[in-house]
């Protein structure tokens, strides 16, 4: 039996994709949609709150192509605050003008390679990584994938040596976009119907196409990576929010 890797763990992480009904939406007058967005507005306040305590992060995007019209997404520090995050936000009246087209659940994670003795939570850069704020930039790519299980190409049953040594060198493609895209990795194990889901961030999207071609041509992903659906969303600030939605 192959030893299983260590992991650390942060926030929870909630992705909440949703499908608007435009065509209700239109139904309503300028005075309904107002007070309706208003709603959400104080929700929102209230999200910025618990962010400017430290206390999680959240963020909104507009996605592209006919999987979701939006993304929300939530770091906290328990999975009980996502449940009633999810919950507050169907009880508005605008989740009645959007249906979930699908959603994932998830944890913050770090594989840990610190040397026995050492609390890696202790460390502010690991911290960073593992409770982080969402980034601001302007783009986002959302996918969730897993290792395969298949014959001789099974992830889990290799030494932990061939997976550390195949890790190293995956990594060292990302630290070629250091500066270009920012990267939240969330485990899913037990959480969703993948493994991992991968968060990239970046002003420029042309730099997901990149980094993630030039990672198919590691053994890592060539191999042994099986992938999901791909989400591609900008950003939307609570100021652009009501521009999204106008009409």
């Amino acid at each position: 039996m192959s030893n299983a890797a260590e992991t650390l763990e942060g926030w929870y992480c909630f992705n909440d994709f949703r499908k608007i009904n435009w065509k209700s939406w239109r139904s309503l007058n300028e005075h309904q949609r107002q007070e309706i967005l208003e709603e959400i507005v104080e929700l929102w306040d209230e999200w910025t709150d618990n962010q400017e305590k430290g206390k999680g992060s959240h963020a909104l995007f507009q996605i592209a192509g006919h999987k979701a019209d939006i993304m929300l997404m939530f770091l906290r520090p328990t999975l009980e605050e996502l449940f009633q995050i999810e919950l507050a936000f169907n009880k508005t009246k605008f989740a009645e003008y959007t249906e979930q087209s699908t959603s994932y659940l998830s944890v913050v994670e770090l594989s840990n390679y610190l040397p026995k003795g050492e609390d890696p939570y202790s460390k502010p850069e690991i911290r960073t990584r593992l409770f982080p704020k969402i980034p601001t930039t302007d783009y986002i790519c959302f996918y969730p994938m897993n290792k395969l299980r298949s014959g001789s190409d099974n992830w889990y049953m290799l030494s932990t040596e061939d997976r550390n040594q195949m890790m190293r060198s995956h990594s060292l493609i990302g630290r070629k976009y250091a500066g270009k895209v920012k990267q939240i990795i969330l485990g899913s194990v037990g959480f969703d119907n993948y493994e991992w889901g991968v968060a990239l961030f970046a002003e420029d999207p042309i730099q997901f196409k990149k980094l993630i071609y030039e990672m198919r041509f590691d053994e890592v992903s060539a191999r042994f990576g099986e992938f999901g659906s791909f989400f591609v969303g900008k950003y939307v600030s609570k100021q652009h929010f009501n521009h999204l939605l106008r009409l």
